[in-house]
């Protein structure tokens, strides 16, 4: 048995129904506990994100969203969601908004108790995300220390490598005929540039690149929409339909029953998002606020964003165009539905940049998540041995072979999920107790202002 298929046997096993229920199930339970906060609480959490910041912090709550942002919107927003459609069909896309839907809740709360529980470093930084609590709220440090030594493994082999820099790498090669080896210079001198500069350099970069980026990608998106409008709703249809019924093949194609479907749309939401995984709490804990509750609100908008608007305008290109059955996969298979839609040289380029971008973002969001990680690890010691671990590995992933960087960043996600989930399990009473008390003072505070 070689390295593939060994990391695909341990996949099959850690992407199992068990995993699955307990990362929906978490998400349904927040949801039904919460009161759908998620839809009725959402005008609300993005009405937070003008608000001036206030409290204890190193970043405001604004860059504490873009840094999480910046490590969630990449790759799987074009490669992932073209590799769900093309393995699961068109129906992966609508498990891949359930999944989000429920992550919300699971965001809201898992980022609340970053906040609730953080703490303060010996260099003076605020250290927070579920490693703090799941020690300090749970009190479990062996389990804390699990969900640390996995989150170093995602940093190191899955999101925040291997899958951005071969995406990177493979992309500038098809569109540009960049070298992988110049590649790898480059990226891995930026990456440097950037990251030696901490979180304040990383939210810095953040704040700037995230919003144009994603503004201008589902600008192209939506051009593409607009010239197919007639197609919308078809396309819509379709994706319900294969939902709950099997694909057979068509064109390139292979087929797809609905459990292969329900799984690799879950596990591609997850890998977009991340919801559920645990690392979007690292970057909250960091936002300078005096409220837990509402920064959990804050820090929900970024699932809503990722998924539901960037994932799903992608989704629909790809399925309005007709590529999703065709030969291409990947980042080439969003660049011809591109290419259908407009000028083919225009798409070429486009998702080319905008993959580039994606990537660059979520290598330099992972990087603080991994070093944070490394930091409970180590008690603060050989952060510079981490950050040379990870700019090696940053020059080696373009080397690495396609399909096993997502057998391996899929893996190493859900083991780095299940911790933070039992965690939230546990903490579920606090998380409930935090939000009535949240609510209740703002409720309080409305009838004092309008009496």
């Amino acid at each position: 048995m070689n390295l593939h298929d060994v990391i695909a046997h341990i996949n099959a096993l850690v992407w199992g129904p068990a995993t699955l229920i307990l990362l929906v199930g978490t998400g349904v339970y927040l949801t039904l506990r919460l009161g759908f906060l998620q839809v009725f609480r959402l005008p609300m959490a993005l009405g937070l994100l003008f608000k001036p910041s206030q409290g204890k912090g190193d970043i405001s709550p604004f860059a504490a969203l873009c840094t999480a942002l910046s490590a969630t919107i990449g790759t799987g927003n074009i490669v992932g969601v073209a590799t769900a459609i093309k393995i699961g069909g068109p129906g992966a896309l609508f498990w891949m908004w359930l999944a989000a839907f429920f992550g919300m809740a699971t965001k809201y709360a898992e980022c609340l108790l970053a906040v609730k529980y953080r703490t303060v470093d010996s260099n003076g930084r605020i250290a927070g995300g579920p490693m703090y609590y799941i020690e300090k709220g749970l009190g479990l440090p062996w389990l804390a220390k699990t969900f640390a030594v996995f989150g170093v493994g995602v940093a190191f082999f899955g999101i925040g490598t291997f899958a951005q820099v071969n995406a990177i790498s493979d992309a500038l090669d098809i569109a540009f005929k960049i070298p992988h080896e110049m590649t790898s210079v480059v990226l891995t001198s930026v990456v440097a540039l950037v990251v030696l500069g901490g979180v304040s350099r990383i939210s810095a970069v953040a704040q700037r690149l995230v919003p144009a980026m994603a503004t201008g990608y589902l600008l192209a998106c939506g051009w593409i929409l607009v010239s197919f409008y007639d197609q919308i709703i078809p396309a819509l249809e379709l994706v319900l339909h294969a939902a709950f019924t099997p694909m057979s093949a068509a064109g390139g194609f292979l087929g797809a029953g609905v459990a292969q479907a329900i799984q690799i749309g879950i596990a591609r939401g997850v890998f977009s998002n991340e919801s559920g995984l645990g690392s979007a709490p690292i970057a909250a804990a960091a936002a300078k606020t005096n409220s837990p509750a509402e920064q959990g609100l804050v820090s929900m908008t970024g699932t809503f964003f990722d998924t539901i608007i960037i994932c799903t305008m992608t989704g629909l290109v790809l399925i309005i165009t007709g590529v999703w059955n065709g030969d291409a996969s990947g980042a080439a298979m969003t660049s011809a539905a591109f290419a259908t839609g407009g000028n083919a040289i225009i798409g070429q380029y486009l998702v080319t940049i905008a993959l580039v971008c994606f990537a660059f973002t979520t290598i330099l969001g992972w990087n603080y998540y991994g070093e944070r990680c490394w930091h409970y690890l180590t008690k603060g010691r050989g952060s510079r041995v981490y950050q040379l671990i990870f700019l090696t590995l940053i020059a080696g992933g373009a080397f690495i072979k396609l399909d096993l960087i997502w057998l391996l960043a899929d893996t190493v996600n859900g083991l780095m999920a299940i911790p933070n989930l039992i965690a939230i399990i546990g903490l579920r009473q606090v998380i409930l107790a935090e939000t009535y008390d949240y609510f209740k003072q703002l409720k309080s505070a409305t009838g004092l202002a309008t009496s």
